[in-house]
């Protein structure tokens, strides 16, 4: 998602140093560079443009973040950051996969009764703010984790609505309570219905976003909910932690994410030892990949852990199958 210039391409800097944040002509004007000197700067390559008017060194690692600094220096104050920049400002990724490689658009919300910003590389929008919804990080004024929670939980598709929520659980300390109260105000407003079927699932034990996707598509099966981060004890000692497990029937749901160019062949190495030992003491491991959400590969997977939960002997078979095994 960062964009960087080349080493090769990166010009030399010129005197008197430029700020290594987002600037305009205005904040330039007293260190004696001349509109001018501006236009050169830009033809020759030692500035890009982030929005209309506002500038960045090349050497600056341009990510959404500087973007949203960025907006900052030419918003209105009734202009405000929202949505998933607010949520990357707060340390939440939600960004979808298709967008990496790419700085996405400053996403900022005016509130009710202002007009939208229209600048270049800003998605603007209207939308109604309390006072309370407001807050500033790093010099941006930014929308409160309560209420971007709030708003992405209406705004984003399902799996990744419930996703932000999860971590806006985890990383804030939102509690169900809150959340719950807090969306009173969102009577009637387009998406309400499922951020409030959404909040009494979001969980701060989840650890990503594919956690809570996966979790989600079991939900939505009509399966039991599964317990999150299970740790399985050999010898008495917390050696093994499940992603989602049913304990009680030895059941364990793992997502793997990972490509095998993504890791290490010790890590690969200790997955499938961890693996081959749970299975051998009478655990079904099933492991959820990219790619399983959807069609007949979310068809397999769920059909696998409905069978593995299904009989009421299955658990026994298992462990008399691990028990087999290890003779």
């Amino acid at each position: 998602m960062p964009h960087l210039l080349p080493e090769a391409d990166r010009p030399a800097m010129t005197k008197p140093p430029l700020p290594d944040h987002p600037f305009t002509f205005a904040d330039v004007r007293p260190l004696g560079v001349t509109r001018a000197d501006l236009d050169h700067l830009r033809e020759t390559r030692h500035i890009v443009t982030l929005l209309r008017g506002v500038f960045v060194r090349a050497d600056v690692e341009v990510t959404l973040a500087v973007r949203a600094a960025a907006a900052a220096r030419v918003m209105r104050p009734h202009q405000i950051v929202c949505d998933r920049t607010a949520a990357w400002l707060h340390g939440i990724d939600v960004l979808t996969y298709g967008e990496l490689g790419a700085v996405p658009d400053v996403e900022v919300c005016a509130r009710r009764g202002h007009g939208p910003c229209l600048r270049g590389g800003v998605d603007g929008r209207t939308r109604d703010l309390a006072d309370g919804d407001i807050m500033e990080v790093g010099g941006v004024r930014v929308t409160t984790p309560l209420r971007t929670a709030l708003d992405l939980g209406c705004i984003l598709e399902r799996r990744d609505a419930l996703a932000a929520l999860d971590a806006f659980r985890r990383d804030h300390e939102l509690t169900a309570p809150a959340l719950t109260m807090a969306s009173y105000r969102f009577r009637r407003r387009r998406g309400v219905v499922q951020l409030r079927e959404l909040i009494p699932l979001a969980d701060p034990r989840s650890e990503s976003a594919r956690e809570s996707w996966t979790r989600l598509a079991i939900i939505d099966a009509g399966l039991p909910a599964p317990e999150l981060q299970v740790w399985v004890t050999v010898d008495g000692v917390a050696t093994y932690r499940l992603d989602l497990a049913y304990a009680h029937r030895r059941v364990a749901v793992e997502y793997d994410g990972y490509d095998a160019h993504e890791r290490t062949p010790e890590q690969v190495a200790h997955d499938e030892e961890r693996r081959a030992w749970l299975r051998a003491h009478g655990w079904t491991v099933i492991v959820v990949r990219r790619g399983d959400f959807t069609g007949a590969a979310l068809d397999r997977w769920i059909h696998e852990l409905r069978e593995a939960l299904a009989s009421p002997y299955s658990n026994r078979r298992r462990l008399e199958r691990g028990a087999k095994n290890r003779r």
